[in-house]
């Protein structure tokens, strides 16, 4: 059996006081046996006001903190897998970048949320990630970790289920979904795609997500998971606050789905059907 930790946050404009709330949950997490912490989306920075977040990003300091996240990874002897953080390119829009930080002080693997969240929802909400950032272009796999292979996602990856199907080709024992989810969609659709997503792919999903009322004003879902690769839900935090969840996981449940139900041993090229 692996343990591992969800951090459920409520992540604000200070990227500091953001840190340190990671930090508090690394040691805490580390202190109760578990390998592996899991952060949401946005966890060192969430920040709608563009402007803000921009001179926030642009600031010195900043570009410390992953330096600052692998010395906390492997000073807590535990190994961090920040949901991600917003990261300056050349261009100079950002990237929504997720990082893992191993305890054994490896080189970070990276990977930049290639689903741009784009939509206008029936309450109004209005959001335009493109505005201000650019996609991704490569896939992130972490093939050592304590849970096994490892595929990295973010948010509204979930939506694209050629993305987990490529995963689950892959073989990965577990996939990281962190989200900051609105309310509403949360509502209608997250428990059912973080199922169908480990199910397909028959792997682990460990899905971390900000919940609440935050700073610059919007509001998250909550209800950090741990779905198992039949689907069943091992750990729901809810939606009332931040905080540290613990799982247990046993990786021979993930040869045994994949034994009850081979569906990526019978995966078949679908045809085309475009013609008569």
């Amino acid at each position: 059996m692996t343990r591992i930790a969800l951090l459920q946050m409520q992540s604000g404009t200070d990227p500091e006081a953001n840190f340190a709330a990671i930090a508090a949950g690394a040691w805490e997490a580390a202190g109760e046996g578990a390998e592996t912490l899991f952060t949401p989306e946005m966890a060192l920075l969430l920040d709608r006001d563009r402007k803000r977040a921009a001179r926030t990003v642009a600031s010195p300091s900043y570009g410390d903190y992953p330096a600052r996240f692998a010395g906390l990874a492997r000073e807590a002897k535990i190994d961090i897998a920040l949901g991600s953080m917003p990261t300056v390119r050349p261009s100079g829009k950002f990237v929504n970048r997720a990082a893992y930080f191993a305890a054994d002080g490896c080189a970070p693997v990276t990977y930049d949320k290639l689903h741009l969240f784009d939509v206008e929802l029936a309450t109004g909400e209005s959001w335009r990630e493109s505005n201000a950032y650019e996609a991704g272009e490569r896939l992130g796999l972490v093939e050592n970790s304590p849970v096994g292979r490892l595929g990295l996602t973010i948010c509204y990856d979930i939506r694209f289920p050629a993305l987990f199907e490529v995963l689950g080709r892959m073989r990965c024992d577990a996939i990281a979904i962190p989200a900051a989810f609105t309310v509403p969609t949360g509502n209608a659709h997250w428990h059912v795609l973080q199922r169908a997503r480990a199910i397909e792919a028959s792997a682990f999903v460990f899905a971390a997500a900000q919940v609440g009322r935050h700073e610059d004003g919007r509001e998250t879902y909550g209800h950090s998971l741990v779905v198992d690769p039949w689907g069943e839900v091992l750990l729901d935090m809810g939606n009332e606050r931040p905080g540290l969840g613990l799982c247990e996981i046993d990786r021979a449940r993930i040869d045994e789905v994949r034994g009850q139900v081979p569906s990526l041993a019978n995966r078949r090229e679908i045809p085309n059907l475009s013609a008569s």
